[in-house]
């Protein structure tokens, strides 16, 4: 089960691959789509194993993915403690 996910701007993509290369989980590769400025915006190969810890959202210049995690549903708590 995944412990996150990304979300992706695909429009403020510039194909820098900064979020491929830092991503620990390797769960990013660049699309072969194009975005309307002619780059190739990433997109998710293996979701399940996104940790959700934001290092592609910190290294893009663009501000194009921003990673999140997923509450804990176990302990029954969400939030702070």
């Amino acid at each position: 089960m995944p412990k996150g996910s990304v979300a992706i701007t695909a429009e403020r993509c510039k194909g820098c691959g900064f979020c491929v290369e830092f991503c620990p989980t390797h769960v990013l590769e660049l699309s072969s789509a194009f975005n309307a400025k002619g780059y190739h915006p990433p997109h998710m190969i293996t979701a399940e194993k996104c940790s959700g810890c934001n290092l592609c959202g910190m290294y893009c210049p663009d501000f194009a993915i921003f990673g999140y995690k997923f509450p804990d549903l176990k302990g029954g708590k969400v939030g702070p403690a």
